[in-house]
């Protein structure tokens, strides 16, 4: 019986770690809107996890991430209208016309987005990848960057787009900044259960193997550009679902949304958190978006005098990036390394039979 029930202990304290770190993440004394960014920035960082859990450095996240969103602002500003008379929404697609009985934008009508999003950014994601992954290192790294800034100048040329002003009014399907994290939190939390679940399969065996030796996993059978497509354009979907929230809760959107300096900041929150295990993204991306905002909370409080309150507002960046110095230095596999995973989230030990039963 007790080795019956050791798995679901297991698993049971492995779901509780887990809703026990984002509680605590999501009580800090944050802005509503900075503690939607901790849950969009966890799932940017692991759309740049899965290409580099297979050895590819990948910095296209942030072009998928503008694709997702201008998919929601395009469907939502110019597919969908707002009956003045009736108070409906209406969807006019396929030369039909759908209509949604709510005062606000609808779900129905997000979840259609995400499907829309996510089709678009697996398309674009195969033939990206499969094109792209022939490199790699710095080289793979130029080749997205160059992704990113295509897709860049693409949106400022095109009038369906918005140009340089990009698309505004963007319907609001919740009242409030907090309320949004009713539609980020499922998107990571299906999102860490599916790499969590991935890694522990043969999926995550053969990225872990491509890793270590691409050469010695292709003589054992693993194919390895096709596991390369595969975590490229996962990551591409899980950076499209993003984009397709952070465009509502914007309520606008534009070509600056998608640029290198994002492609830094989500690479920085996987290298922080760790690149070796699913953990490492959502801890780089909480802290990385926290600490910030913490520094400023800090800096407000009425008991602190002037001459300690302002160097703590105005040295922000400073101590943020001392922080990602000495972490990078005193803990070189990150915050969140594989020991730490396996002792938090222990395998599943198979039981075998007795030698001579």
């Amino acid at each position: 019986m007790t080795t019956m029930l050791a798995p679901r202990l297991r698993s049971v304290r492995s779901v509780a770690i887990v809703i026990g770190f984002f509680s605590l993440a999501l009580l800090l004394p944050l802005q509503p809107s900075v503690r939607v960014d901790l849950v969009r920035y966890a799932i940017l960082a692991l759309s740049v996890y899965l290409p580099l859990r297979a050895g590819q450095l990948s910095l296209a996240s942030p072009g998928f991430y503008a694709m997702g969103g201008f998919v929601a602002a395009i469907i939502s500003t110019r597919y969908v209208r707002l009956d003045d008379e009736t108070g409906f929404w209406k969807l006019r697609a396929l030369g039909r016309t759908f209509t949604f009985s709510r005062e606000l934008y609808d779900f129905r009508l997000i979840l259609l987005e995400f499907v829309v999003a996510a089709v678009f950014a697996a398309v674009i994601g195969v033939i990206v990848g499969y094109l792209a992954l022939r490199l790699s290192g710095i080289y793979l790294a130029l080749a997205t960057i160059a992704f990113v800034e295509c897709f860049r100048l693409i949106t400022l040329d095109l009038p369906i787009f918005g140009g340089a002003t990009g698309i505004f009014d963007i319907p609001q399907p919740l009242n409030s900044q907090l309320s949004y994290l009713w539609l980020a939190l499922p998107v990571l939390g299906v999102g860490t259960w599916f790499v969590f679940r991935q890694e522990r399969s043969r999926v995550g065996r053969a990225l872990v193997a491509i890793n270590e030796d691409e050469l010695a996993s292709s003589a054992t059978g693993i194919h390895p550009t096709y596991y390369k497509v595969l975590a490229f354009t996962q990551g591409a979907v899980l950076a499209a679902l993003a984009g397709v929230i952070s465009a509502h809760t914007l309520n606008t959107w534009n070509a600056r949304q998608g640029t290198f300096e994002a492609a830094t900041l989500m690479l920085a929150c996987v290298v922080i958190g760790g690149s070796r295990t699913f953990l490492g993204p959502l801890v780089g991306g909480f802290l990385l978006t926290a600490i910030p905002e913490l520094l400023r909370w800090v800096a407000d409080r009425p008991f602190l005098p002037r001459s300690v309150s302002e160097p703590i507002k105005n040295g922000r960046p400073f101590v943020y990036g001392l922080l990602m110095v000495l972490v990078c230095i005193y803990f070189s596999q990150g915050l969140a390394t594989p020991k730490l995973v396996d002792r938090l989230f222990p395998r599943r030990q198979r039981s075998r039979p007795e030698v001579g039963s």
